[in-house]
């Protein structure tokens, strides 16, 4: 799925098609420069599931939790500051990966190497004008 959207108000179809796809793959994989609005995406999607809670980057913390509608958790992580992967083994990423619930991933390619084989990819790209992003969404298998 390719899109090209204007603003942030246009985010909403994206993230309505990348929902979708949570029901049949879990992991979502989130990739882009800094200021992308891979958070701001994240933040639409987990409108979408109920989310009432804040939804920020879990830039410190590594990962954060929230509870969709149905108070099942959906778990939100930050990569960009890992410097071993050892840290990532230490907050047992596996019990998230694959505990069947949605996890959304901020700078992925920091831990490249521990990925699922099957995740949903979504890249973001800055477009011509500030506000523009061009957004590819592919399942990786």
């Amino acid at each position: 799925m390719h899109y090209k959207i204007s603003s942030v108000d246009d985010l909403s179809q994206v993230a309505q098609d990348i929902v979708e796809l949570t029901k049949k793959v879990k992991i979502v994989a989130f990739f882009g420069p800094m200021g992308a609005g891979k958070t701001t995406l994240i933040k639409k999607i987990c409108h979408l599931f109920g989310v009432k809670d804040e939804v920020n980057s879990p830039t410190f913390a590594l990962v954060n939790e929230y509870k969709d509608a149905d108070s099942k958790p959906i778990y939100h992580f930050d990569f960009y500051r890992i410097k071993k992967l050892e840290e990532v083994f230490d907050i047992g990423y596996e019990d998230y990966f694959y505990s069947g619930h949605i996890c959304l991933l901020e700078w992925p390619q920091m831990i490249e190497n521990l990925m699922p084989d099957e995740f949903v990819k979504v890249e973001i790209a800055l477009g011509e004008k500030e506000t523009e992003r061009l957004i590819d969404i592919d399942i990786k298998n």
